[in-house]
This record gives C-alpha cells, sequence and structure tokens, in this order.
C-alpha cells in the first residue's frame, strides 16, 4: 500500500473518534515508519511493506480505542517544549498554560524565588517556569513514582539544574520549607461527572476529586498557607464551573485578594489568592 493511501483509509476510520483525523493518521504513520511528516508530502508513492503496515494498524487501533494521541506517541508539547508523558501522567492541556503566564508574570526575570508546583505529572509546570526563570529553585512534588519518574526523565532532558522533584502527597514533602509562588494543576472533576468516560486512558486519581470536584483544592486551600512567603501567591486550575466555589472555600480558608482568570476559551479556569491580604 502506498503511503498516501495509508494515511488516506486511516484517516476515513479514524474521523468518527478525532477531529484531527488526517493529521493523526500522519503522525501514527510518522511513528511507524520512523520519519518526519515532510517525508510523506515528499514520497507519497512509497510502498508500505508489510511488518510496517501491520505496525501502523496496531497504532490506528490504539487510536480508535479512545487512547490520546500523546500516549501512543508518547510525546506531548507544552509550552515549546516536547515531554514525554505516559498513562501515568495527565496529557497536558494548552488551557494549563495560563497557569505558567500567570507564574511568570508574577516572578522577576532575575529573582531567585522558591516555586512549587503540586501534583506535577510529567513536570510541565514546573519545566515551563524553570527554563523561563533559570535563578529561581523550582519544586515539583507528586504522590505518583510512576508520574514523577517520567517527570524526573523530562527535566533531565530540558537540562534543568533549578528543578527538583519529591515524591509525596501534596504539600507533605516541603512541610517545613517556605515558597515565594505555589501552583497547582489538581484533580477537579466530580467523580460521577461523564466526561471521566472519555478520558478513561488518563489515571483517575490525577482527574476525579470527590463528589463535588472539591476535595484536592480543599486540601491546598488548607494546607498551602504555611509554607507561602507572606507576601506570595497561590495559583490553582479548576473546572470552568467551579469559580464561585474556589472563591468561597479560599475565603473560607482565611485567604484574600481572590482573583479567577479565563483561558484563552474565555472560560475562568485559575484563581489566584494571597494570604491574610497581603
Amino acid at each position: 500500500m502506498r503511503l498516501d493511501a495509508a494515511i488516506a483509509d486511516a484517516a476515513e476510520r479514524l474521523s468518527p473518534v478525532t477531529e484531527s483525523a488526517r493529521l493523526d493518521a500522519q503522525i501514527l504513520l510518522c511513528q511507524t515508519i520512523d520519519m518526519p511528516r515532510s517525508y510523506l508530502f515528499a514520497h507519497p508513492d512509497d510502498d508500505l511493506d508489510d511488518l510496517s503496515r501491520e505496525r501502523f494498524e496496531a497504532l490506528v487501533a490504539r487510536r480508535l480505542q479512545g487512547e490520546p494521541m500523546s500516549y501512543i506517541t508518547g510525546m506531548r508539547e507544552f509550552w515549546s517544549h516536547e515531554l514525554l508523558v505516559s498513562p501515568a501522567t495527565l496529557v497536558p492541556r494548552p488551557e494549563t498554560e495560563l497557569l505558567v503566564e500567570l507564574a511568570l508574570r508574577e516572578i522577576p526575570r532575575n529573582a531567585d524565588w522558591q516555586i512549587l508546583d503540586l501534583g506535577t505529572g510529567s513536570g510541565a509546570i514546573a519545566i515551563s517556569i524553570a527554563a523561563e526563570r533559570l535563578l529561581c529553585t523550582v519544586t515539583a512534588t507528586d504522590v505518583s513514582a510512576d508520574a514523577l519518574g517520567i517527570a524526573r526523565e523530562n527535566v533531565r532532558q530540558a537540562d534543568l539544574a533549578n528543578v527538583t522533584c519529591l515524591l509525596g502527597n501534596w504539600t507533605e514533602p516541603v512541610e517545613n520549607q517556605q515558597f515565594n509562588i505555589i501552583l497547582s494543576n489538581p484533580p477537579y472533576v466530580r467523580d460521577d461527572d461523564d466526561a471521566l468516560l472519555n478520558l478513561r486512558h488518563e489515571p483517575l486519581s490525577a482527574l476525579a476529586s470527590g463528589k463535588d470536584g472539591l476535595d484536592d483544592l480543599r486540601v491546598l486551600a488548607t494546607d498551602c498557607a504555611p509554607i507561602l512567603a507572606e507576601d506570595g501567591w497561590l495559583m490553582m486550575e479548576h473546572g470552568a464551573d467551579q469559580e464561585g466555589a474556589v472563591a468561597d472555600l479560599l475565603k473560607d480558608a482565611g485567604w484574600a485578594e481572590i482573583t479567577c482568570h479565563n483561558d484563552l476559551a474565555g472560560n475562568p479556569r485559575v484563581t489566584l489568592a494571597r494570604r491574610d491580604g497581603k
């Protein structure tokens, strides 16, 4: 089968499960033959041998089952970084780049601040900030040893000496330290949310957070205050329908200067707060 025919056939079959069927087919074929996409355009009439066709079909079958492209390819771009991902980590989303953007607005370019990324997963947030603010020290925690292994490898590949990855649940590994900014993209989906059906390939522990989706956000609102500098910021991503609830739980926990920022789609996505109005 010719390469262009293989792409057309796969794209047709993939169209019911993805809005980028042709692109997905091209990426999967590139993965199969270990060539860049430019090769597909330059050599559309090359033949796909039987072994390569079997490998390609296996990848297409995984995509047809709804497996994210990032898990199939093992990579995801975030804030201009190519990151390793696996089923142990969430696939970094574009909307989470807002969290990075807001943090960088507050961190002076010559600052040597202490930054904390809680629930780092693949390390996307920690790496993005550390690469932009090389004088800062970024600490990244995660309760999953498998996820932290991915984060550590991403830090190594990014060649960043200012990131430390620690195993543990939320603030436990850093309970005696102080930070200028604490960031987190915690689980915030309701346990009974139908959206979880479409996310079944990603780790449930990194997605669901109780009956109202706020269990982990409550923990952060309570546990982050003692380790945050008085003039520091807490920044948390949350669901588009949780702006009011997140503001309320932060107020109840003694936070002030609570503001919510919208993502590029116009949805309330990241809430910032300071301790005691500082």
